[in-house]
């Protein structure tokens, strides 16, 4: 399994909320106290989105342009950046700010997922909220700035119309297909994002170094395996010195310090799990020995694994 698709896969995303809205200008709606991750999209019209928290500065987003907003406490979309906010939403529950001009059909609800009202000339929009798990869906998080736009392109219009022509369905099953979209557009959003970024994770450029890919993807695909850099290395069809430097150089750490730090990254989602006994959690990570399992995640955590546990309940 491929590093991006590990992540995506161990950090799973749970209570996925897709909504599309349709608004007239002028139009300013603030988002308090948001999940983790959304994902924002114009499907027409264009759409300007301001992190409230932060020096981000506002981006414009044109017809199928894609903004990946990741743990704002606080953001806006709007039709201009200078609009006031019109409505404030928490969670499910939207609240009139006072003054507002708004009309009073602007939200109401025109199909399922669907809100706005409706009439020509008006932007529409998705909005697809996710909550990610643990401490992988931190390092998935730490891949993306506060604010990525993802231009439009002929791969993500495609997963967009799929999931816009979903959301205003209300059949059988209509939650598992709303999900699987939502996770394809986020996996080709992101893919995307990190091809085009000079601020992509070290790790995601060297998947193009073909020796490096192949050994991050042997290490993701079983890390609880005793691996050795000689092992990593012929696997590779390198020597074991030339891909020691090699990949210091393209992942920005050793190999077993690479292999290290996901291990625990790993461990420390399984110890959330209270029925999951930490010799357990050492040995789905390639520790035979629980004592040898606590002296490296403490080392690399700071805290023993039962510490850790007791403070994610």
């Amino acid at each position: 399994m491929d590093v991006l698709s590990d992540l995506l896969h161990r950090a799973r995303a749970r209570n996925a909320l897709v909504r599309q809205l349709i608004q007239r200008p002028p139009w300013s709606l603030s988002f308090t106290d948001p999940p983790p991750l959304t994902v924002v999209t114009t499907l027409s019209g264009h759409t300007s989105v301001r992190v409230d928290d932060g020096d981000t500065a506002p981006v414009r987003l044109a017809a199928g342009d894609i903004a990946l907003i990741t743990r704002p406490g606080r953001y806006t979309i709007a039709d201009d950046p200078a609009t006031p906010p019109q409505v404030v939403i928490r969670g499910r529950e939207k609240r009139l700010v006072a003054g507002s001009a708004e009309a009073p059909d602007t939200h109401r609800n025109l199909a399922p997922r669907t809100y706005g009202d409706g009439l020509p000339g008006a932007t529409v929009m998705l909005r697809g909220a996710y909550e990610l798990r643990g401490d992988v869906g931190e390092r998935l998080l730490g891949m993306l700035p506060p604010l990525a736009v993802v231009p439009a392109g002929p791969a993500t219009r495609a997963a967009l119309a799929m999931l816009a022509t979903e959301a205003t369905r209300d059949e059988p099953g209509q939650d598992a297909v709303l999900d699987r979209l939502l996770d394809l557009v986020l996996v080709l959003a992101l893919r995307s994002w990190c091809a085009g970024a000079d601020t992509a994770p070290a790790w995601y450029q060297a998947l193009a170094d073909p020796p490096i890919g192949e050994a991050l993807r042997l290490l993701h695909e079983d890390p609880a395996r005793r691996w050795t850099v000689a092992e990593l290395a012929a696997r590779a069809g390198m020597g074991r010195a030339a891909f020691a430097a090699r990949f210091t150089a393209l992942v920005g750490e050793p190999p077993l310090t690479y292999l290290t730090g996901w291990r625990m990254t790993v461990a420390a989602d399984l110890l959330r799990d209270a029925e999951t006994t930490i010799a357990a959690v050492a040995r789905q990570v390639g520790y035979g020995d629980p004592f040898a399992f606590s002296v490296a995640f403490k080392r690399t955590r700071g805290v023993s694994p039962s510490i850790w546990r007791r403070g994610t309940h």
